[in-house]
Parts: structure tokens; sequence; C-alpha cells
């Protein structure tokens, strides 16, 4: 634990004893989610102490370790709730891998399936090239980093290009050089006057030999640069977006490992003439690093008369907080709900003033997430957390259900209803029935924060109508922290809304963050956490919870420094 949960406790325990004394029936349900990507961590580096990746093992094999593990460790979570005093109903603990909440998951992503509202689609995500997983927005810090600002000269097609004669090129400045190889425009804002003319002409990408157009676009800033801007829309957000407004191809030029791949790529190669000369280039810069890769194309790039200029340019790069390595934005198949949709009786809810935030200001920031959502990535490359329900028949047709029995079912009645080739397979294979061999299961799991969407109302037995359900659900008061309003505040108000037609509480109290002394955030990395277990030690429970209290109802952050 550490002292964020230490005050979130301490708040919810005073509201709870406060509302126990009036004579209320109060239930304070104690409870933790499977944390799939730090779990599978953690214990991913218990094997490897021994000598053992988890690859040596069978997916089974492993999730019996992580369960291992949580038995030895999870107790130890409610054991340090218990010695600060929360007085939870300890006898109702859930976990988001039970078995009821796990029932609750199956029935809520096979309703939504079926309601249209979860798909499959190709999209860009925060890709963890160490830990090989989709990884959310929580999960990605921003690093300042001393690097560099590369311009590079592109020739425009039907010019002689000479590095001396700015007429004959258009200059784009990346952080990125390795990028370049899946550029499929240059966008220049559509008001610039010193492009007006080269606007639906082409570029020849130097090293490549693409031809791609420029385009008016604003995301183009004529103020930034040369006022000119390389869009690769499989490797940048902004660029996926530029991408998708002009119907530009979407070329992906790297490994899950963040190395470049050009062999074999067929979205590289369309429509490019390959030449000995760029193949041997090809050849050469295939199976690199991303940051190998981006040394050697610069050095291409000044050999070929294409680098402008490099300046020094400190900036933010996304690093991934679990495998401390930057992150790729990484077009990939993924699994989505249609957060919009879900989004809009969640923020009328808040408008109306059936759910409100303590202090209102928060609700801007509710407001702001809400009415810009986008579709919300739910799969994850992991073993340990609830497995998707998704199988594939023999052509790639999906099949979602509760069960594989069910979708085994769904399958046959499919396939037998077809003419063709697959009928014949089908019925082959369920004359000598094997299991396994007509459907393939997904193998990702869902995103923890999907689970713990429904933590307000399968806590209480849902999908089964039981009495606790019907006295508890709606609950009166979320108390948490700011930097999860969206993550989970607006997750559990958008699957409450619609699977329970109630909005799961009434009032969100969001506190203070707990920082050091100092003002700064507390980090292993930085030295300065201070375990709440060990002021506990020294001073006692109550010592604690009555200063983090008092420092928290000023409503500004709390400084916690133990000398006062």
């Amino acid at each position: 634990l550490h002292m964020g949960h230490a005050l979130n406790n301490t708040l919810q325990d005073i509201l709870v004893r406060f509302e126990r004394m009036r004579g209320k029936n109060v239930l304070w349900q104690p409870g933790m989610d499977h944390a799939g990507i730090a779990t599978q961590m953690v214990v991913e580096r218990q094997l490897m102490e021994k000598q053992i990746h988890r690859r040596d093992l069978t997916r089974e094999q492993f999730i019996e370790k992580v369960w291992e593990w949580k038995a030895e460790s999870g107790g130890a979570i409610f054991n340090q709730l218990k010695r600060l005093g929360a007085s939870a109903d300890w006898s109702r603990e859930r976990f988001t891998m039970d078995e009821g909440l796990s029932k609750a998951v199956l029935e809520v992503f096979v309703t939504l399936y079926k309601e249209g509202l979860i798909y499959k689609d190709k999209r860009l995500v925060n890709w963890d090239p160490k830990l090989l997983t989709a990884i959310s927005d929580l999960e990605v810090e921003q690093h300042e980093v001393n690097g560099n600002l590369w311009h590079f000269r592109y020739p425009i097609e039907g010019e002689a290009f000479d590095p001396e004669n700015p007429k004959t090129f258009i200059t784009v400045a990346t952080t990125r050089p390795e990028t370049m190889l899946g550029d499929t425009a240059v966008a220049v804002h559509p008001d610039d006057e010193r492009f007006t003319d080269l606007v639906g002409r082409n570029v020849v990408l130097p090293i490549v030999g693409r031809k791609i157009p420029i385009v008016a676009d604003e995301y183009s800033d004529p103020e930034k640069g040369s006022g000119a801007v390389k869009i690769t829309p499989a490797h940048d957000f902004n660029d996926f977006e530029v991408g998708k407004r002009h119907k530009l191809p979407a070329i992906n030029i790297l490994t899950v490992e963040a190395a470049i791949k050009l062999k074999d790529n067929e979205d590289f190669l369309a429509g490019i003439e390959v030449t000995p000369a760029r193949q041997a280039v090809w050849d050469e810069l295939d199976g690199l690093d991303r940051f190998t890769a981006r040394k050697k194309i610069v050095e291409l790039m000044e050999a070929g008369g294409f680098l402008d200029k490099v300046e020094p340019h400190r900036h933010a790069v996304p690093h991934g907080d679990r495998g401390g390595v930057p992150i790729e934005p990484f077009l990939t198949d993924q699994w989505y709900v249609n957060a919009a949709e879900l989004a809009k009786p969640a923020i009328a809810s808040v408008r109306e003033g059936r759910t409100n935030f303590v202090p209102k200001n928060w609700e801007k920031t509710y407001f702001d997430w809400m009415e810009n959502i986008q579709p919300w990535c739910i799969s994850r490359q992991l073993w340990w957390g609830h497995q998707i329900p998704a199988w594939y028949g023999p052509d790639g047709h999906v099949f979602v259900e509760k069960t594989e029995e069910e979708a085994l079912a769904a399958a046959i009645e499919y396939y037998l209803a077809l003419e063709g080739p697959w009928k014949a397979w089908v019925e082959d294979k369920l004359e000598n029935f094997q299991p396994g061999e007509i459907l393939t299961r997904d193998e990702d799991v869902l995103d923890t924060w999907f689970s713990s969407a429904l933590w307000p109302f399968s806590t209480l037995g849902w999908p089964d109508q039981t009495p606790e359900l019907k006295t508890y659900y709606q609950t009166d008061v979320l108390v948490t922290g700011f930097d999860i309003i969206f993550f989970w505040v607006a997750r559990m108000m958008m699957m409450g809304l619609h699977f329970m037609d109630e909005e799961p509480f009434h009032t969100v109290y969001v506190h203070a963050l707990v920082r050091d002394k100092n003002g700064a955030k507390m980090s292993k990395s930085k030295g300065n956490v201070i375990d709440p277990l060990d002021l506990i030690d020294e001073y006692g429970a109550d010592a604690l919870r009555f200063t983090l209290t008092v420092m928290a109802a000023q409503g500004r952050d709390v400084k916690l420094d133990p000398a006062r």
C-alpha cells in the first residue's frame, strides 16, 4: 500500500463509521482488481530468477503460478488495510478474477458484442515493444529527453532534385527518422500561400521511391518548422487522423519488437519500382532495431543530399511505465468498445445532477474526457486476465459466446448453412470430432479496467438478481483520486447505466494527492516514498489517519513531512 491508499481508505472509513452511527445499513465491500500487466510482470520476474521464461510454460501452468503468488500476496494488502483501521465487511472480499465476477465479465462482453458495441478493428494503439502488448494511456509516462530534430528534403516529382534549389524539394522535420519508411503524404496548411501551388502534386520519398501526395490539412502549423509535415498514419496518432481524412494508406514498417520490417511487407512495397540499388538499401535496414535504423537512415539521407539540417531538440517521449522503454504508436487488430455511445447517458447523469462531483470543478475534467471520448481498446496481449470469449472458424469468421460449447454450436449452424468448401470441411471434421479442431480461441485477455468498470454491480451478484443487488445498488458515495476519473469512474458510470439503468453512485468525492514534503509526486525511482505502515509503527494508526484527514480537508494536495 502507498500513502494515497492510506488517505483514500481513511476517508472512506470516516464516512462509513459516521453513517453506521446514524443507524444506516452500510455496506463497505473490500476487494482488489487483478492488475493484469503489473501482476504478470511480477510473476515473470520471479520465474526468471529460477531461469524459467514464461514461454517455457503452457498458459495454464503460468496462470497457476500467478494464482500461487496471489494467495501469498493478496492477504498482505487486506492485512495492511486492517492495520490502518479500515472497518470494511471483510466477510465479503471480492477479486475481479473470482468466479462470480468472471461470470459478469462474460455476460457483459457477449451482450455488448451482440448489441454492436464491442467490435474488432485495426487502429493505432500504445504498443510496448518490451512487454509485447497494447497498453492504456494511464500506463504511459512522458519522459523529457534531449533529442534531435532532423530536417529532410523530399524531392518534388517531375523536378530535377538539386539540394541548392528549394524549388525542387519540400522540407519536413521529424524526431523519428526511421518512421519515414512508412510516410504516405506530406501535409501543409490550406492557408499557407508558400505551398498553394504544390498541393495535389507528389514528392518522391528518398530511400523508398514511393510517390506520396502533398495534401492540405489544418493539422500542419505554418509557424512550426518549414510548415510542412511528413504523415505516417501507421506510426503516429495525429497522422492516423490525417490519414483517415485524406484516405491515405497506413504502412506499418515495424515488427512487434520495434525492429524494421521491409522484407515480404506488401504494404511497404505497394506501388514502388523495386531496383537493385533500392533493394540493397532495404536489405541493410531490414531487421535493424528502431534506434539503430534511425542512425542508418540519417546517414543515408545525408549521403544522398536529402539532409537539410539537424537541430538539438528537447521533447517528451512516451514510455511504458512497466516496461520502461519508449512506446510505439502501432497499427494492430484489437477489440474495442464503442465508448462514445455508452458515454451519452453518463454525460447526461452528471449534467442533470443525478451524480455530483465534490469538489464540483472535477465535473469539467469529466466532461472534457467524455465529450471527446475515443473507442476504448480493451484487448491485451497477456496471459493473466479474463480471456476474451471469442472463437475463430477455419475461414476467420468470429463467434462470440460465453462458452466454447455455445460457440461451437453457433459455428456448426453457420457453416452448415453455407454453400462451398467450408461446409464440406466442417462436415468432415464433425464425423471424427476432436475438440479444438474447428474453432481456435482468441488468445488475448481483457484490459483490467473492463472488469473494474463492473465493480458496483458485479460484486453484488449480477447478472443474478440477488437480495444484495436489490438492497445496495445504487451506492451513495465513491471516494477516489482524480487520476482515475476517466479510467475507472467514467467507465463505472457507463457500464452501470447500460446494464442497471441507474447510476452506480450519487456522489463522487475526489480527494487530493499525497506528495512528499517538497510537493513532489512520490515514486520509487525518486526514493521519496513514505510507507504508511512505517508511520503506523512509529506513531500509531490514529495519528496517521488524523494527519491525513486534516491536511486533505483543505482541498489542496497533501505535503507530507513525518518530521512535522
